[in-house]
């Protein structure tokens, strides 16, 4: 049987032809996620890119689907029994990890005071400022995004420390890897915290009220995985104590965040819509199309998939 792939990832000049050489035998189909007809759903052996969860209940003659995104979680129960399923874990590290260092270090220099200021026409020193050079940074989440992350920091002069559900063995970008059930012990000293786990029942409130009030009084606080792990409520009345120095947040519980959630006004936080990652770098959009094409050559040849889900 002729396989049938349904690629839907955004291609630029030049990178259909990639995708047909890898697999000159195959029929390949090129469309857009708004605009994939369930006939094409139907129809494909294999898919790549994103469409809509609930379309995939209808790929009945599906083999393999590779997300173009790292998160998987939207796709629970919506595909066909027996299909191996990947993500494109990885592929946006660099994106998310500049992202969580520019927030950082715009806190650590109080940009958002003073971007308030400006705002307000107001010339006002704020007074000290912070340094991670020779500070420590934890990561939740010791993967490719926390590891990216951790070789910034590193670059910076902090000593930097991984939390991960299981440890085998050295991880780039960490001086020290730690189990989970560390957590507790280990954010007393961190100057700062960053969480970038997925949603799961075991992350979901990891980091709670008990929990914010280990860390330092003048640490940061970063979140970038899934918005689930933070107790937002907790931290808005935490910080509007006077605890932590600051935080930055580019993910949350619901999204959109809900126009009367606490967190808009809270003081020393900074804000932004879950665009860390996505396909806002090019960098991200061609690892994307490359992960597809390796893992394409693979299937081919009858190999192991990188990035199982499943």
């Amino acid at each position: 049987m002729q396989e049938y792939i349904l690629n839907l990832l955004p291609l630029k000049e030049g990178e259909q032809e990639e995708f047909e050489i890898v697999a000159p035998d195959a029929k390949h189909v090129y469309a857009r996620s708004s605009t994939v007809t369930p006939q094409q759903i139907a129809s494909a052996t294999v898919v790549f890119g994103w469409p809509r969860p609930e379309m995939m209940k209808g790929a009945a003659g599906l083999k393999w689907f590779q997300t173009m995104w790292a998160g998987t979680e939207e796709y629970d129960g919506m595909l066909p029994q027996g299909v191996r399923f990947t993500s494109s874990s990885g592929s946006n590290s660099r994106s998310v990890a500049e992202h969580m260092l520019t927030s950082m270090l715009a806190l650590c220099r109080r940009l958002p005071t003073y971007v308030d200021s400006q705002r307000a026409h107001v010339w006002r020193d704020e007074g000290p400022m912070k340094t991670i050079l020779g500070g420590t940074v934890l990561v939740a989440g010791a993967g490719h995004v926390g590891g990216e992350f951790a070789k910034l920091c590193q670059g910076l002069g902090a000593k930097t420390i991984g939390l991960k559900r299981t440890v085998n063995g050295p991880v780039e970008g960490f001086d020290r890897l730690c189990p989970m059930e560390e957590l507790d012990a280990l954010l007393p000293q961190a100057d700062v915290a960053a969480l970038v786990l997925p949603h799961s029942p075991q992350t979901a409130g990891l980091m709670d009220a008990r929990r914010l009030a280990l860390m330092k009084d003048d640490a940061i606080l970063l979140s970038a995985g899934r918005g689930t792990v933070l107790d937002q409520d907790a931290l808005a009345r935490a910080m509007k104590d006077g605890k932590l120095w600051g935080a930055a947040l580019d993910v949350t519980d619901p999204e959109p965040l809900p126009k009367d959630s606490p967190l808009w006004d809270t003081p020393r936080l900074l804000l932004t819509p879950h665009v860390a990652g996505g396909m806002r770098l090019e960098i991200t959009r061609r690892k994307c199309v490359e992960m597809a094409l390796d893992n394409l050559r693979r299937y081919v040849a009858g190999e192991p998939l990188h990035n199982l889900v499943r």
